[in-house]
């Protein structure tokens, strides 16, 4: 499988490259307006950046396995930190969220340690409980259980986007296991009701969805920045209007460096740019899903696919967004987008699926 190692390699370096340039593009103009220095955000990735592949060398460097001994513990810490983080004082809180942890002049975000340890649990469960996972009490019902309790810490950040993403993920590595169809219904029947009452009795998240149904009806209010992510995508046409040429990055699209860096993808490099940027997540997810499929060993075959999943549908549930396919998320692209924890554990992710298939190799 070494010329799949190659491939995944290639495809994260230039979406990682990209991430770079597009980076600096993006938040150039607002780094200098606010902040006074118009490299701040490029130099602040390029940190994290350096980290990411730091964490990703070094999970390269052992046996992917060694983490079954130690993942509950892990994953005991990593549950301790969503709690933590939850308490004033300790848990840093901006516009409304609490979802950070201030370290100098860093912030970490205990959620995404947690997505990535969960779902290395969920591997080591489903290779322990091949047998079993069809049965609702022994297999099924436990790892519902605590990927309940973690989705409800995340929630309370507040944090709906990526407490659906570990749902997701989680459901469809145990319908590969061979959880019963019935079961997997049947909790999204019970969650409908919970899922209705966080949207529409939180103003925001039901401003989104409003938002997401026609933009243009209010796109000076709620629409603002469906609207204006539309108007940059379409202003781009077929070639781009020329690299750091975006006229929306100009105060007009929020978060253009983080949640809707395709959209100054596309305005900057076209139709084309885009599609480029979706077809590198589409070769990523195809390479991913052949190392899952050669993987004989159950919990690397799990934990290859709960990689790709994670990676694949956070990049899905991003661009659907950007487009207004889907409701906001705040979810930022993988690999590209501005962010420190994300970038991070995206990386060692990276790191992990690498490892799989060079232990197999062996």
């Amino acid at each position: 499988m070494r010329e799949v190692r190659v491939s995944i390699a290639v495809i994260t370096m230039i979406l990682v490259s990209i991430g770079i340039i597009m980076i600096y593009s993006s938040s150039g103009v607002y780094a200098w307006q606010e902040l006074g220095n118009s490299t701040y955000f490029l130099e602040r990735h390029l940190m994290f950046l350096v980290v990411g592949f730091a964490g990703m060398i070094t999970v390269m460097s052992i046996d992917y396995r060694d983490l079954r001994a130690i993942i509950k513990p892990l994953l005991l810490f990593s549950i301790f930190l969503l709690i933590l983080v939850l308490i004033p004082h300790i848990g840093k809180s901006s516009f409304g969220a609490r979802r950070w942890f201030k370290i100098g002049p860093f912030s970490f975000q205990p959620s995404e340690l947690v997505k990535l340890v969960f779902l290395i649990y969920v591997a080591d469960f489903l290779a322990r409980k091949q047998n079993k996972i069809s049965d609702f009490n022994k297999g099924f019902l436990p790892l519902i259980l605590l990927m309940g309790i973690i989705c409800l810490l995340i929630v309370k950040q507040p944090d709906l986007g990526n407490s659906v993403l570990i749902a997701s993920i989680t459901l469809l590595m145990m319908f590969l296991a061979g959880a019963k169809i019935w079961h997997i219904a049947l909790l999204a029947v019970l969650a409908s009701p919970i899922l209705y009452y966080l949207v529409a009795n939180v103003p925001y998240r039901l401003a989104r969805i409003v938002a997401f149904m026609d933009p243009w009806q209010d796109a000076q209010g709620v629409g603002f920045q469906l609207s204006q992510s539309q108007i940059a995508l379409g202003s781009g046409g077929l070639g781009g209007l020329g690299l750091g040429k975006s006229v929306q990055k100009l105060f007009y699209l929020p978060a253009a460096h983080t949640d809707f860096i395709l959209s100054i993808i596309g305005e900057e490099r076209g139709l084309i740019g885009t599609l480029v940027v979706v077809a590198l997540f589409m070769a990523f997810v195809w390479q991913g899903a052949r190392i899952a499929k050669r993987t004989q060993d159950p919990f690397g075959y799990y934990l290859s696919i709960g990689i790709v999943s994670m990676i694949g549908l956070q990049a899905l549930v991003n661009i659907g967004v950007s487009i207004g396919a889907l409701p906001t998320k705040g979810l930022p692209l993988p690999f590209i987008s501005y962010g420190g924890s994300a970038l991070i554990f995206q990386m060692m992710a990276v790191g992990l699926l690498l490892n799989i298939s060079r232990t197999e190799d062996r």
